[in-house]
């Protein structure tokens, strides 16, 4: 099995890659630009692997695109390359325009003519796996879960943008007939996670003794699920899913953000034991812009059809994901010094007072 992977550098892409290649064996040809999110080092176990290649470019470069689709021969492309990070798609949206949605239209475009050229077999045989987002759902209230039908809603740019390339996707299905799959995925999480997200901040920022921003009030709900159990459930879609499906991938952990940072200062404390209980450094911020009150997904689908089961649940995933970071700075540390930790997401007026603050 000879699989692409984009975006393999970043979070779910590595995480995935390490998996096709050490636990499936696959020939994996990882593409990635290795912008500010993407690490090398997050590959360093699959480095020097017989089966892996590692390939910089950009998803938006059609030609470079054609090129190492045409020169690897994929069985499947697995594209999950995005920008991804709300803040920063609050203050910077035309990156997330350009990679989300030019990426994946450029990408789907070099795919289609490589899957034309294709023998009949080969042809048949062929998965484009679209990998997205739950918040292209939008908000949720107390009640009620994101089913594959659940109309699109999304709040933010970045949700925008992952909604308008999942259209795209799907409609590269229904047009041309390239068997694509599209997976909708709750908030990730697990080792190597850079460290601009709420887990892997938490977790270094109470490591250094240093404040914990909580937006608002700290009740928006999330939908938690361990970055192994995500990797293993899309091998299974893009090989047993079905071409113009969607399919719902969740952990079925449900918490509230206060008490996700809660439970790290308390994992932390018992670990890593420092002067006083790490609770104390919680600090509640203003909230961010078009904060999505709660997400919670329904993998019935999943489940059923295709047979997967997350493994983790939250506490057991959060302790592994606590000992990782203190077991790896080999990894975050030289991270940090590309982001430390500030606050993304604020307009200059909002940048301003908060430094005056």
């Amino acid at each position: 099995m000879r699989v692409i992977v984009t975006g393999g550098a970043g979070f779910i892409g590595s995480a995935l890659v390490r998996y096709l290649v050490l636990e499936k064996g696959y020939e994996v040809l990882t593409i990635d630009a290795l912008t500010y999110a993407g690490c090398e080092a997050s590959l360093k176990v699959v480095g020097n692997k017989p089966n892996h290649r590692f390939l910089k470019a950009n998803i938006c470069d059609g030609a470079a695109m054609q090129e190492a689709i045409a020169g690897f021969a994929p069985d499947r492309i697995m594209h999950l390359a995005a920008e991804s990070h709300v803040d920063r798609s609050i203050t910077g949206a035309a990156d997330f325009i350009q990679t989300n949605m030019v990426g994946t239209f450029t990408l789907l475009e070099a795919a289609r003519g490589y899957w034309n050229g294709l023998e009949k077999q080969a042809k048949e045989d062929f998965r484009f796996l679209h990998v997205s987002t739950d918040e292209v759902y939008g908000s949720l209230g107390d009640d009620g879960l994101f089913e594959e039908t659940t109309p699109y809603d999304p709040s933010s740019p970045y949700s925008a943008s992952k909604a308008a390339s999942d259209h795209l996707a799907k409609a590269w299905q229904r047009t041309y007939g390239l068997p694509v799959v599209v997976s909708n995925c709750s908030n990730n999480y697990g080792p190597y996670h850079f460290p601009e997200k709420l887990i892997p901040l938490t977790i270094l920022n109470a490591l250094a003794g240093r404040s914990l921003p909580v937006y608002g009030k700290g009740e928006n709900i999330r939908d938690w699920l361990y970055v192994d159990d995500h990797a293993r459930a899309l091998d299974l879609i893009v090989e047993r899913g079905r071409p113009g499906e969607t399919y719902n991938v969740g952990g079925r952990n449900e918490r509230r953000n206060i008490d996700v940072v809660r439970r790290i200062c308390a994992v932390l404390d018992e670990l890593a034991p420092g002067d006083a209980p790490r609770e104390g450094l919680i600090e509640f911020v203003t909230d961010r812009p078009g904060h999505d009150a709660r997400y919670a997904i329904d993998a019935t689908k999943l489940e059923t059809e295709l047979g997967w089961r997350a493994r983790e649940n939250f506490d057991s995933g959060i302790e592994k994901t606590v000992r990782w970071y203190l077991d790896n700075d080999w990894w975050w540390r030289p991270l940090r010094d590309r982001y430390d930790g500030e606050r993304l997401g604020l307009d200059a007026g909002e940048a301003a007072a908060k430094i005056s603050a």
